[in-house]
């Protein structure tokens, strides 16, 4: 077809051959600015005109709208992947976990024909969820002025508890336009009834980073396997802790370490800051070393894995199940860190766990005892074993000279 020869669609045979021509175009991948390319831009502009008028009803969801073209087609997750990216975004999109992009919507109005009016739906209603007007009053004034997060407001001064708390949450770049919150919250301990005591923590985690960060220069490939696996060989130091942490920072990763807010079932976070500063939050919620070191390198795996840029914050609580991908990867980096399966499965400590042959492994790999106590708790749902190797009391004393 000659792309002078395009003309408005006035019929459904007109619009299948349309549709069937775009097919042809958008599998033979044509290059920006070829006859070929403006054709396939042209002919997807009239065929989206077309079904506006031809089904002027309201749009369906976006999500049931590209299900119900994947079973029309017989498509299957994999198929998607060149309009998504990867299979673990497809997964995410149907999901409903994930929005879908402007070049999402675009690559799948032009492949499978589904008019970008449905497909902005989804955008609207993720925007819609995400900026919902902020309840001041819901936030825990009380505790942040008790902590000293932020002044208390008295009767003679012009300014209100909640504009206070407006402030604080602006400042940390946690608001949009006065209205709704710009970061999203994931992970476990990210719950409706928490939504806004959570809030109020991650704005003390920017907050205490950025008075007290020395680097500023991070760069993604600073972490990888080895990092990882040197950060797991300071746990054998009694001031490990303290050693990780600097090492971290060394890199440009601020950790930071404050307390959980009451109601809350948090044991650590990452996230990123507006300059591009990955931030790991610690709660000690379990001041354990067991507890510590396993909570650090799965927070160090999401900044590594999933921390791309400041849109969210994975918040953790490790005890709560989860089927998400990113947790699951971070706690499997985790584990095998500190102990590879396949030494674990054949190990003395695994297979006649005593002090004895916790302490030879923990040699072995230069790793603290702690973990592998840890480890063979947490498997065995037993947590009155070996209470004398996890190191309980013996990480909130290293931490408490800092601000």
């Amino acid at each position: 077809m000659n792309i002078l020869e395009a003309k408005i669609i006035r019929t459904e045979q007109q619009y299948q051959a349309y549709f069937e021509k775009v097919q042809q175009l958008v599998h033979s991948m044509p290059k920006p600015g070829t006859k070929e390319s403006d054709e396939l831009e042209l002919l997807s502009i009239l065929i989206e005109d077309y079904e506006k008028q031809k089904y002027p009803v309201e749009s369906p969801d976006p999500i049931d709208a590209i299900l119900f073209r994947m079973e029309e087609k017989g498509l299957k997750q994999a198929d998607l992947v060149p309009y998504f990216g990867t299979r673990s975004r497809v997964s995410e999109i149907l999901s409903r976990k994930r929005p879908l992009t402007v070049p999402m919507i675009r690559a799948l109005a032009i492949g499978l024909g589904i008019s970008t009016d449905t497909l902005i739906g989804l955008s609207e209603i993720e925007s819609s969820s995400n900026k919902e007007s902020i309840d001041w009053k819901k936030f825990p004034f009380t505790e942040m002025v008790t902590r000293g997060w932020i002044l208390k407001a008295t009767e003679k001064a012009k300014i209100t508890a909640e504009d206070i708390v407006k402030n604080f949450i602006s400042e940390m770049g946690l608001q949009v336009s006065g209205a709704s919150f710009r970061r999203t919250l994931k992970g476990e301990a990210a719950t409706p009834t928490t939504h806004y005591t959570l809030y109020a923590w991650i704005a003390r985690i920017i907050q205490k980073s950025r008075a007290t960060r020395k680097n500023t220069n991070y760069k993604k490939d600073s972490i990888d396997n080895s990092f990882i696996k040197e950060l797991s060989h300071l746990s054998r130091y009694e001031n490990g802790p303290l050693l990780a942490v600097n090492l971290l920072e060394e890199i440009g990763v601020s950790v930071i370490i404050e307390p959980h807010l009451k109601g809350t079932m948090l044991d650590g976070a990452a996230l990123q800051d507006s300059d591009g500063t990955p931030i790991i939050g610690l709660t000690l919620r379990y001041d354990r070393i067991d507890n510590f070191w396993f909570t650090l390198i799965h927070e160090v795996a999401h900044i590594w894995k999933h921390v791309e840029d400041n849109s969210e914050a994975i918040l953790d609580d490790l005890e709560a199940p989860s089927d998400d991908r990113r947790e699951a990867e971070a706690n499997r980096i985790a584990r095998e860190t500190f102990i590879p399966r396949a030494i674990w499965k054949r190990s003395e400590a695994y297979l006649s766990p005593s002090k004895e042959t916790i302490l030879q492994l923990s040699q072995d790999l230069r790793i603290h005892p702690a973990i592998i106590a840890g480890r063979l708790r947490q498997e065995s749902g037993n947590y009155n074993l070996f209470s004398d190797l996890v190191g309980q009391g013996e990480v909130r004393k290293l931490f408490r000279s800092e601000p």
